[in-house]
């Protein structure tokens, strides 16, 4: 599997500056946010969606270095914001196989950072001089709040549940790709037709991005993901694969183990062996790379050369993951 710096175009240098950047504007006169903001930069991450706005705005036509940078580096400190806020309201104890921030310092701290890394990014988007990505990303936090409070409701019935799955995964992870890769191509001097497709490989790759994430929390193990298998069903979360399941037959261990106000680890222990006997992951798996198609394809309008191919080899990634 190809890593993002194993592509044709090396981002590291601009990848630098943004974690730079982002250690820069993490700073504060608080002592109890410095240490929480540094952290959550010291528990690392793939920085997909800042080369997603690297790579974007490498394919159009004027690449804007200060635009590009300022987009790219605003989107990670709004993914970090969510990834607190999310974390507090699904009460987790592990994120990347490190303690969350409200599990560290409790939820009247995480509030406050998750609030103070959202005031960060809005400081960092007023940088830009073109209001369209402000206002792409502005809908994009708009969005990750309403998907917050948008849960799949059941697992039946099956179009119900699949759209009210997309849905959620739409606001949650989807929309930060979308904005992303929106805010590349328009910091890049792209065409109206150019920012719409690029928006919308964004938004299939987010998409297919999140499908994964949820496959893995059934065929991964705890050392590999930081969290045990299932963690998501036993936190009450209804995503493809369980729907999936009970879709094709599953036993009623998964309808217990989904309904349950707090189901038991042999309960939970149970579900994810029933989603993987009835092979549920697979077809999930089979969804998200039919989208990473799907986005690729959008792609065809724009001519070959290092850009394309390295957000190809991005789109690709995300699927072939193995954590």
């Amino acid at each position: 599997m190809k890593q993002l710096d194993e592509t044709m175009l090396d981002l590291s240098p601009e990848l630098a500056i943004v974690e730079r950047a982002i250690l820069h504007k993490f700073q504060s006169r608080s002592v109890l946010l410095n240490a929480a903001s540094s952290y959550l930069v010291q528990a690392g991450g793939k920085r997909i969606r800042a080369s997603l706005v690297l790579l974007a705005a490498r394919l159009g036509p004027h690449y804007q270095d200060q635009e590009v940078i300022h987009s790219a580096t605003a989107i990670e400190m709004i993914h970090s914001a969510s990834l607190v806020h999310d974390d507090m309201i699904d009460e987790a104890d592990v994120r990347r196989g490190r303690s969350t921030v409200h599990n560290q310092w409790g939820n009247n701290v995480a509030l406050m950072v998750g609030d103070y890394l959202f005031a960060l990014a809005a400081g960092q988007m007023a940088e830009v001089e073109d209001r369209r990505i402000f206002r792409s990303f502005a809908r994009a936090v708009q969005r990750i709040c309403e998907a917050e409070l948008s849960p799949v409701t059941d697992v039946e019935p099956t179009d119900q549940a699949i759209k009210q799955y997309y849905n959620k995964i739409g606001g949650k992870t989807a929309s930060l790709f979308e904005s992303a890769a929106e805010a590349g191509m328009i910091a890049g001097g792209g065409s109206l037709e150019q920012v719409e497709a690029l928006r919308l490989f964004g938004y299939d790759v987010g998409l297919a991005y999140q499908v994964v994430d949820d496959v893995l929390d059934f065929t991964g193990d705890e050392q590999t993901l930081g969290k045990p298998a299932g963690h998501d069903m036993q936190e009450g979360t209804i995503t493809l694969p369980v729907i999936y399941a009970v879709a094709e037959g599953a036993d009623d261990v998964v309808r217990q183990a989904v309904q349950a106000d707090r189901p038991g680890a042999e309960l939970i222990a149970a579900a994810v062996a029933e989603v993987r006997r009835v092979c549920s992951t697979k077809r999930a798996q089979r969804e998200a790379e039919r989208l990473v198609d799907q986005a690729i394809e959008r792609l065809e309008p724009f001519p070959d050369g290092p850009a394309k191919d390295a957000l190809i080899d991005l789109a690709m990634t995300v699927v072939q993951r193995k954590m």
